[in-house]
């Protein structure tokens, strides 16, 4: 299953366990922490007492009492002392602490904070990376959907230098919806392309003869049907085997779920939404022009005047197929996410 970047509230979110950025006595404080803990109500605190604390970069599980999940699994931060104490060891080791304790417990869904992020003083963007970095190396050998939580816009951000370069090529790129129209005809543009389009653009024109005539015999349109191209999951099989990988590394590696993958897999017909067909995509490595033709497949085109797909081409064209790195631009600019 897929990781998901989301902006909410993580005592509102619906799964089987919640990950607790704690302290060192698990017996609440500030932050996250406080709030899981107000929200659980005093049960949980009675039983956080029985745990007799927990060290930093381990993690330890209860109830979840009033809270819209199962579990709450505890982990301590680390405390940010400038990188060279063996901070980000301990978070790598939150992670991994947290995911197994998931697994162990049965869970098929997990969401975390951004751990040591707040009061702990972690670098939000080193933050953010270790914990992109260690459920992915966790997700290639479980079925788990696990969710990173953001509270808030300001809890959350890219690298500088990514993020503006990404903004300049937006700029770069983007239509506005609303241009005014100003083109120069090419020379060798047909008269009914022109009339169509001035059609379009004036309502009130005149339709001249057959200078709008359809390009196709509506005779022959049941032969075009019948001799219908390569779909879809016939393209994107077919490019899975040219690759030379399993089924489950591309899934994977589009953040995409198995089960949405076997759908795909077992109806020729499929239709994706656009955000799962530039995942995978992205899980191919496929080149802009690649990427354009399985999107043709799927019915979409990547388009200039979308923010989306700009991103998403930047990525492209930078030879970047890490899913996350592209989610987390996305999530930056209040984007759809890859994936499922």
């Amino acid at each position: 299953m897929p990781l998901q970047i989301v902006r909410n509230d993580i005592t509102k979110i619906k799964c089987d366990a919640i990950v607790n950025a704690a302290n060192s006595s698990l017996l609440g404080g500030g932050g996250v922490d406080g709030a899981i803990h107000k929200a659980a109500g005093k049960g949980l605190l009675l039983e956080c007492i029985k745990l007799g604390g927990c060290k930093v970069g381990q993690a330890k599980i209860t109830g979840a009492y009033k809270l819209p999940c199962r579990y709450v699994i505890h982990t301590v931060g680390p405390k940010w002392k400038g990188g060279e104490n063996g901070e980000k060891e301990a978070l790598e080791s939150c992670y991994r602490e947290g995911l197994k304790l998931a697994a162990e417990n049965d869970c098929e869904s997990v969401a975390f904070p951004l751990i040591s992020s707040g009061v702990y003083g972690y670098p939000k963007a080193r933050a953010l990376k270790v914990a992109v970095d260690i459920i992915t190396e966790f997700l290639i050998d479980h079925d788990m959907l696990v969710y990173i939580v953001i509270f808030d816009k300001d809890s959350f951000e890219i690298g500088e230098k990514l993020f503006n370069n990404i903004a300049s090529y937006i700029d770069n790129k983007y239509v506005d919806d609303n241009f005014e129209f100003n083109r120069t005809w090419a020379d060798n543009m047909g008269e009914s392309k022109i009339l169509t389009t001035a059609a379009i653009l004036y309502p009130g024109i005149e339709k001249s003869d057959e200078a709008l005539a359809p390009a196709f015999d509506t005779g022959s349109l049941k032969d075009e049907v019948d001799n219908i191209d390569e779909s879809f999951s016939q393209m994107l099989l077919r490019k899975i085997d040219e690759k030379g990988i399993t089924d489950s590394a591309c899934y994977k590696k589009a953040n995409v779920d198995r089960k949405l993958f076997s759908k795909i897999r077992g109806d020729i017909y499929y239709h994706p939404s656009k955000a799962t067909a530039l995942a995978f995509a992205i899980a191919l490595e496929l080149s802009l022009e690649e990427t354009e033709e399985l999107l043709l497949k799927a019915g979409f085109a990547l388009s200039h005047s979308s923010k989306f797909d700009i991103i998403i081409e930047y990525f492209i064209t930078h030879k970047n197929y890490n899913i996350f790195e592209i989610n987390e631009a996305l999530f930056a600019f209040d984007q759809a996410l890859l994936g499922s």
